[in-house]
């Protein structure tokens, strides 16, 4: 649902499936006020959703299948790209890579 999880995909390990969206969904839900730029800073659940999608992850199919499912989110939601930068941040959640709305899903 969120883009802004799309930087937690690169955390994990190698493992097998991918993620489904309704797993994104429910762990990025909390974000979307703080994404687009309707509340102040993240929730607490938000960024534990975050952590928890973070521990989902297991392989490399996992970490695309998070990233496609939350662009398709940020395009019909309004996500604005200088509040998701700023979410690793403000989480507390290594993040070793530009996070963006305009993230290639592929690479």
């Amino acid at each position: 649902m969120l883009f802004l999880l799309s930087f937690l995909f690169f955390l994990a390990n190698n493992g097998e499936a991918a993620v489904p969206c309704t797993t994104v969904d429910a762990n990025a839900a909390a974000c979307l006020g703080f994404a687009t730029g309707m509340a102040a800073k993240p929730s607490d659940a938000c960024c534990n959703g975050l952590r928890q999608l973070a521990q989902t992850v297991k392989s490399v199919d996992d970490k695309k299948a998070i990233c496609r499912c939350l662009k398709v989110g940020a395009k019909s939601l309004g996500i604005q790209d200088r509040f998701l930068s700023m979410i690793p941040q403000a989480c507390n959640i290594k993040v070793d890579f530009p996070v963006s709305v305009n993230t290639n899903c592929e690479t």
